[in-house]
């Protein structure tokens, strides 16, 4: 079992997937899953003939308390995200039960291997995506390892530090200490890549203020206190080598260099450790989701939204005038506890925070002699935990699987030295228990089997939406074949996960620039039916029905927008359009004249109101709507001063000024694009303009 469990955190961050078809946390939570369910099934079978009791820990009921909530509330919250968050839990509680009756002295340094040894290889990845642009793994922003997202790995290898730290400090053998100090080197040099802040910021804890008084407080059980002169100098010599040595080496990464933070990752680390401001911008975008989450708390103190909800509730306690989430998470699992828990989240914190004061306290004042062997790992534990927990204050490392399996086994680590408490156990309950087992990894794989088969369909309508886009003719017949393959595959990935609501409105969106606002809208309506109150997707929705001739429900999808954001800038323009469409001109041009007023508008409002004016024949309003869409949106420029010079020549009748604005419209073009623009001039200017719409223009 303690095999099993170091194999489990050596693959869970050491493997990726090559494309985006498998998500990376999907992989890592299958790993983690029936890491932890295999283990559980081998331990009830090698106590199947046991009569003596098995281990247990009140630490324990803090996950359990946590998935009786989850699935107390999919009664009466958001089933689906309930029910993910009771699988969770369920799974970190089934870790620290194996870890609490399996982990010992004799088998800690194994699982401190297999943590650390996936920390280094995953970090190898990371460094080789740093220098040498190596893209073997699909991810966002580089380097992210197999993380997908280069926050999610800084996190999860800033928090196995301190188990490199003790095996390093444990070893006695001149090649072991040299290929630790090299790999824990390599590790701290791929976290300075990422130029992840809280990372940073808790790898100096670590470095400064953790580790050395970890070193001094557990020097009577350390081989480091023996080490002859040599072999400081030898472990010394090759951390600070690896370090400084990798530390320089220039990225050749595009992207990174294109970001402006730093070519070497030293250069790297120590510039966005000096950025770390309470005026950052990313800081920023994080208190607007803590102010709505404190919102939420204040709202429903004492039940919470339910478990997993906060990102199906919180549109409703954003800023005034917020039409789209933040994100899906809060960024502080604290505080997305709390708002999600109640009372239950504040028992869950206060009870741990007060258990793991107490372990530290109770290690800080152990007599610390040769034969407390548990010492150091305590230690490591608490240091571990720490780190986490300084991360956790503006990221969600707790819902990645990796980090989330080292924190279960950390708590494992702690619970598994101190007296435990006795489980009744006997042949009978082990046989019950084999079952419940084999019936979990049952329902794992068919999950597995579906998530994937989900995942994967989705994606691949979502390469296909954007590949369709990027030819530039995306009605053109030749992409009716995929487009057919596109929206079966969409349709097919829905029916299975109807909660799946991070990709497909990309595909939605896509569908709705090529004019198909039909198939777009049942896409967005798929997603409203999971989560109704994202204001940007009523609105979506809202202006499909209006474009598919259901004004109805065009009209009901924006009251509720309303009722939720009635500031919102797309709330607004979609009121705008639909009075327009409804044939109440007057009253939506007065809407858009008080919108751009009060600076509260979005590029749908803008447009709306051009051609307002233009069909009023309101000339100061044309030029000024035109003149807030190419100074908000400099990209359409170049279109904004060809309707100019359309508006110049039919309705002031002004040929100069419609030939000015035509030629600098054309100037801002390839000649591709000015053939193509050729049908929206009228005639009598093309002979004027015709160097400018050849094709061998410069």
């Amino acid at each position: 079992m303690a095999w099993l469990l170091a194999l489990m955190m050596f693959l869970a961050p050491a493997l990726g997937w090559p494309n985006e078809e498998l998500l990376q946390d999907t992989l890592k939570s299958i790993i983690v899953s029936f890491s932890a369910l295999l283990a559980a099934g081998l331990l009830c079978w090698q106590m199947r003939n046991r009569r003596e009791p098995l281990r247990w820990h009140p630490v324990l009921w803090l996950p359990l308390a946590l998935m009786a909530y989850a699935l107390g509330s999919m009664a009466w919250s958001h089933a689906y995200l309930a029910g993910v968050e009771a699988v969770r839990w369920f799974v970190f509680a089934v870790l620290l039960w194996v870890g609490l009756n399996t982990l010992s002295q004799k088998n800690l340094p194994l699982l401190a291997w297999g943590i650390h040894a996936g920390a280094a290889v995953a970090s190898l990845w990371a460094a080789l995506q740093f220098w040498a642009e190596w893209s073997f793994f699909a991810q966002g922003p580089p380097p992210a390892s197999t993380f997908v997202n280069r926050n999610f790995f800084a996190e999860f290898a800033v928090c196995t530090l301190p188990f490199g730290a003790l095996l390093l400090a444990r070893a006695r053998r001149s090649s072991a200490i040299g290929l630790l100090a090299a790999s824990l080197g390599l590790v701290i040099v791929a976290i300075l890549m990422t130029g992840t802040r809280a990372a940073l910021l808790a790898l100096w804890v670590q470095v400064l203020v953790v580790l050395p008084l970890l070193a001094w407080r557990c020097r009577g059980q350390l081989a480091i206190a023996g080490w002859s002169r040599g072999l400081r100098v030898l472990a010394a010599a090759t951390l600070l080598a690896t370090v400084a040595g990798l530390g320089l080496i220039p990225s050749g990464n595009g992207k990174i260099l294109a970001e402006g933070r730093g070519t070497t990752a030293l250069e790297r680390g120590f510039k966005r450790t000096q950025s770390i401001h309470p005026a950052d911008s990313s800081l920023a975008v994080r208190m607007l989701m803590w102010r709505a989450t404190l919102r939420v708390i204040e709202a429903r103190p004492l039940g919470g939204v339910g478990a997993g909800a906060w990102e199906n509730d919180v549109p409703l306690y954003q800023e005034p005038g917020a039409q789209l989430e933040t994100d899906y998470y809060v960024h502080n699992e604290f505080l997305q506890l709390i708002a999600e828990y109640g009372l239950v989240g504040w028992a869950f914190l206060l009870a741990l925070s007060a258990w793991l004061l107490r372990c530290a306290w109770r290690a800080w004042r152990a007599p610390g002699g040769r034969e407390d062997g548990d010492l150091p790992w305590r230690a490591v534990a608490l240091a571990s935990l720490l780190v986490l927990f300084i991360v956790s204050n503006i990221g969600f490392p707790w819902r990645m699987a990796a980090t989330g399996a080292l924190f279960a086994l950390c708590l494992a680590i702690l619970a598994a030295t101190e007296a435990a408490q006795p489980l009744r156990w006997s042949p009978l309950i082990a046989k019950g228990a084999l079952a419940a087992t084999g019936l979990c990894l049952a329902l794992a794989a068919f999950i597995t089997q579906r998530a994937v088969e989900a995942e994967s369909k989705i994606v691949q309508a979502t390469r296909i939406a954007y590949t369709i886009s990027a030819s530039g003719t995306p009605n053109d017949p030749k992409w009716f074949a995929a487009r057919r393959e596109m929206l079966a595959l969409l349709r097919e990935g829905v029916a299975i996960n109807p909660h799946y609501r991070k990709i497909t409105p990309l595909v939605a969106d896509e569908l709705a620039s090529w004019g198909d606002w039909r198939n777009a809208t049942w896409i967005w309506e798929s997603v409203l039916s999971s989560r109704p109150n994202i204001v940007a997707i009523l609105c979506n929705a809202a202006r499909g029905h209006a474009s598919t001739g259901d004004p109805a429900k065009a009209w009901a999808y924006l009251e509720k927008a309303r009722s939720i954001q009635p500031r919102a800038p797309a709330v607004q323009s979609l009121e705008v359009i639909l009075l327009a469409r409804a044939g109440k001109t007057d009253k939506a041009l007065q809407l858009a004249h008080e919108a751009l007023a009060q600076g509260n508008y979005d590029y749908d409002l803008i447009n709306a109101a051009f051609i307002l004016a233009w069909r009023a024949g309101d000339t100061a309003m044309v030029l000024r709507t035109m003149e807030v869409r190419m100074a908000r949106w400099p990209n359409t420029r170049a279109q904004g001063y060809v309707q100019l010079g359309t508006y110049y020549a039919t309705e002031l009748r002004d040929e100069q000024k419609a030939l000015d604005s035509f030629r600098r419209g054309l100037a801002e073009m390839s000649p591709e694009q000015r053939l193509a623009m050729r049908s929206q001039i009228p005639p009598q200017y093309h002979q004027a303009l015709g160097y400018q719409m050849s094709s061998s223009s410069k």
